[in-house]
């Protein structure tokens, strides 16, 4: 394991367009369920909203394959503030709107909290916990499948914060993992604050991304704030772990762009580190607009 760069920062298009596309429709569900969520109409718990992570998850979720046709496709398991890459895979505005609101018509039939939700047979994991619970079970398909003889060219992925990163479920996982060079991708965001604890408080390594050495696995460390540089560092490890190459793991540093939950209204953060970190949807934007890929009429 060891640092790599995370590539060229040149993308297709249509993929840009796409990210662009994905980011936008995160943060607008996010900010429709938080305004539900104030009024009263999500009675499964709070609220998490995935503003400044929009590009990370977005990446990611455009790298994965779907299941089609009957054929067993990547494995999935988001969290907390995955609402970009569940987008991006696949999942059905209807089907957030009808678990938030606890319908028996979504997929989780109004019996468990909203951020609990996935569909096994659309290669989305129902999430046990944000705190490192879902290496293990994506560890566990990906060991069955390959026991079956199935689906070599497939991989699992599930995404991670800086707190959940310090949980003993998540180095035991990734430990195996690594010993058994299955075909993870675990993408680390590194969003300064496990609740409302500063990271200097969490971790004393320079960066999360010295642990992949430790573990076994390739490391890479970007900015993520950087919408491309999400996509391509993220299609490359996506690459390398379908080519048969093990573990990945991308830690990207960012700043979680709002509380902890709707139920916190990170009074804690202070302005200073708020100036360090650009909004990756804004940034992008901007950037997309300065290279007249797209007009202001689009934004």
């Amino acid at each position: 394991g060891r640092r790599e760069p995370a590539g060229p920062r040149t993308t297709d298009p249509s993929q840009r367009i796409a990210l662009l596309k994905w980011m936008i429709s995160a943060r607008l569900i996010d900010e429709r369920m938080a305004v539900l969520y104030r009024q009263g109409h999500i009675p499964g718990g709070s609220v998490f909203l995935g503003k400044g992570q929009e590009a990370l998850s977005a990446a990611l979720g455009m790298c994965l394959r779907p299941p089609t046709d009957g054929r067993d496709g990547d494995i999935f398991a988001p969290l907390i503030r995955d609402m970009a890459a569940r987008l991006a895979f696949g999942e059905a505005i209807i089907d957030v709107v009808r678990t938030h609101l606890m319908r028996t018509t979504g997929p989780m039939r109004g019996r468990d909290g909203n951020i609990h939700r996935g569909e096994i047979a659309k290669g989305v994991l129902p999430m046990i916990s944000h705190l490192g619970a879902m290496v293990a079970p994506v560890c566990g398909v990906l060991l069955a499948r390959r026991l079956r003889g199935e689906s070599a060219d497939r991989i699992g992925a599930t995404s991670i914060g800086d707190g959940g990163m310090q949980t003993g479920a998540l180095h035991e996982a990734l430990n195996v993992a690594a010993v058994e060079k299955l075909p993870l991708v675990l993408v680390v965001a590194d969003n300064q604050l496990s609740y409302s604890t500063l990271t200097d408080r969490t971790y004393a390594c320079a960066s999360l991304v010295d642990r992949a050495i430790g573990y076994g696995v390739r490391g890479y460390s970007i900015d993520g704030t950087d919408a491309e540089v999400c996509l391509t560092t993220l299609h490359e490890a996506v690459g390398r772990a379908r080519a048969g190459e093990g573990p990945q793991m991308v830690v990207a540093t960012l700043l979680r762009g709002a509380g902890h939950g709707e139920h916190d209204d990170a009074s804690y953060v202070g302005s200073e580190l708020k100036a360090r970190y650009g909004d990756c949807l804004t940034l992008y934007e901007r950037k997309l607009l300065a290279a007249k890929a797209i007009t202001e009429t689009d934004t």
